[in-house]
């Protein structure tokens, strides 16, 4: 029988706080147990292990992100529309350090198709159907953008820019700037 006050969803929310003090990496059945004040085995109720744990984490931090994105996205187009989708996943990676390295979990296929991954991938190919872009150039666009938004953002965590002193946010303007201008001319084939 599960203890009282702890659900899985309960859980899981405590697993990601957790990761975003201590790192995901750090997140162990037993420091959950912790939190809620009860023995390892009583969390095996809700979870599998420490790898479904993570999971878990990364799930959350998709669904998270994905409202974030959404609601950043909502009546915009074109350069403003990317804009606001790299400034959601940016602030989001910032202030949830934890859960965003949880996403880079890779997930089983069913899990992946399951989570709010895809959610992700049509809110990036609508920014990309502005831009005019059809297939097989929206899976390589999706590919660029991913790309760029993750290391800068994991550059920036790990302090990879405090070798010189031009503010951040100014590169990840001009960063922008040059991912709307790739978009606008993307080459032909």
């Amino acid at each position: 029988m599960a203890r009282a006050g702890v659900t899985a969803e309960r859980l899981t929310l405590a697993a990601a706080e957790l990761a975003d003090e201590v790192g995901v990496e750090n997140v162990t059945v037993a420091a959950v147990a912790r939190h809620f004040g009860v023995k390892d085995a009583s969390l095996y109720f809700h979870i599998k292990n420490a790898r479904d744990l993570r999971v878990r984490i990364a799930l959350l931090a998709l669904a998270e992100l994905a409202d974030r994105v959404a609601t950043a996205l909502a009546g915009r187009a074109g350069k403003d529309a990317l804009v606001a989708f790299a400034n959601a996943y940016r602030d989001y990676a910032r202030q949830h350090p934890g859960r965003y390295a949880a996403m880079q979990i890779d997930l089983d296929p069913e899990t992946a198709v399951a989570s709010a991954g895809p959610r992700h991938a049509e809110m990036t190919r609508a920014i990309l159907r502005g831009y005019r872009l059809t297939e097989p150039d929206q899976t390589d666009a999706v590919r660029m953008m991913h790309s760029t938004f993750h290391g800068f953002v994991s550059l920036e965590k790990t302090g990879g820019f405090r070798h010189t002193p031009r503010p951040t946010d100014d590169s990840w303007t001009r960063t922008l700037d040059a991912l709307d201008a790739v978009l606008s001319n993307w080459p032909s084939r």
